[in-house]
């Protein structure tokens, strides 16, 4: 793709995202919707291959799906109620309609599972666009809709986004797939947390794009597409390694990593609200999530690949880090001193 189609396409994606982030009529939102989903379609199919190909044909078909039940459900709440304000949607019908598809666009689980494929056949840049600013304006959507959406049912769409990113993240070898179940689980999180405080799903959310970007920075500086192609990450950087390292601790919760942060603050208030067995259960499986960072953690930072070579490093290379990952693996490892900053 031509560089001048390439920042069309990636100015469109952020006009999209822009349009539905400040929008408060819900056809402007689903306009902004759609741009940010025709934006991306050429954007995954890119490499001209059979598995980019069918991963944007699963895209596109549910971010349309879910987009067209976006519009129903806000021109069932219009018929009912005469407003089309997306603060307003007093309807319940059209408020359950609403979550099951901002779900759907999201990758909550159930509705989950194009989101590995898609993953898998992109690009790691790709995906790293689809993970982080994907995510904006449904997060956005639910953000001004977070008093009206039914709590029960984006507390169940939490549960079992958490335990699913966690457990089926344990089987995969590929970083793309890793990151997709991350994603997942981290957006459950989210989903648990939405009805109860909104400034703290906001938060999470901020945070989770940080580590994600700090992560997916660091996979395409060192090109590590499997976990057995992280193994040869200490080729490139001493610094790249011990950073990646840490990357991982935090998105797993560990303190005293930022990653730990959300989740402190989410299982505090849950357990405020007097839902302690839930709590557990989000805690547990961020046990399960824990479990496949420190697998990556272990072949990144802790084991070297058979070699022969009495060498270090990659001789033609000089062992430098780029600044913008070196800027958001700062960020993903040392917030969390600033917890009354970010909490005031």
């Amino acid at each position: 793709m031509s560089p001048t189609i390439y920042t069309i396409m990636l100015s469109s994606l952020a006009t999209g995202t822009i349009i539905t982030m400040t929008s408060f009529h819900w056809l402007m939102a689903w306009i902004g919707l759609e741009l940010n989903t025709l934006a991306i379609i050429p954007i995954i199919s890119t490499l001209h291959h059979p598995r980019s190909t069918e991963a944007a044909t699963k895209y596109f078909l549910t971010q349309a799906a879910a987009s067209a039940m976006i519009l129903f459900s806000s021109m069932i709440n219009a018929w009912n109620t005469g407003t089309w304000d997306i603060t307003q949607m007093s309807f319940l019908p059209s408020n359950t309609l609403l979550a099951v598809a901002l779900a759907l666009k999201l990758g909550l689980a159930p509705a989950h599972l194009w989101l590995p494929e898609v993953l898998q056949g992109s690009t790691l840049l790709t995906a790293l666009i689809i993970t982080t600013w994907q995510k904006l304006a449904p997060m956005s959507l639910i953000f001004l809709s977070a008093n009206n959406l039914p709590p029960m049912i984006l507390l169940t769409l939490g549960v079992i986004s958490s335990v699913t990113g966690g457990w089926a993240g344990l089987n995969q070898t590929q970083t793309r797939k890793i990151m997709a179940f991350s994603s997942i689980a981290h957006l459950g999180w989210m989903a648990s947390i939405t009805s109860i405080s909104p400034n703290i799903m906001i938060m999470s959310l901020m945070i989770y794009l940080i580590m994600t970007t700090a992560l997916f920075s660091s996979l395409i500086f060192s090109k590590s597409k499997t976990i057995q192609d992280t193994t040869t990450t200490w080729t490139l950087s001493p610094t790249l390694t011990i950073t990646t390292m840490l990357v991982l601790l935090s998105l797993g919760g560990l303190p005293p990593l930022t990653g730990f942060l959300p989740k402190w603050l989410i299982l505090e208030e849950l357990i405020t609200q007097n839902m302690s067995p839930l709590a557990l259960m989000m805690a547990m499986s961020a046990l399960l999530s824990l479990f496949y960072y420190l697998r990556l953690t272990y072949t990144t930072a802790l084991t070297l690949a058979p070699n022969t070579l009495q060498m270090k490093f990659k001789w033609r290379f000089k062992p430098t880090t780029p600044p913008a990952l070196m800027a958001f693996s700062t960020l993903s490892i040392f917030l969390l001193p600033l917890t009354p900053l970010i909490l005031s």
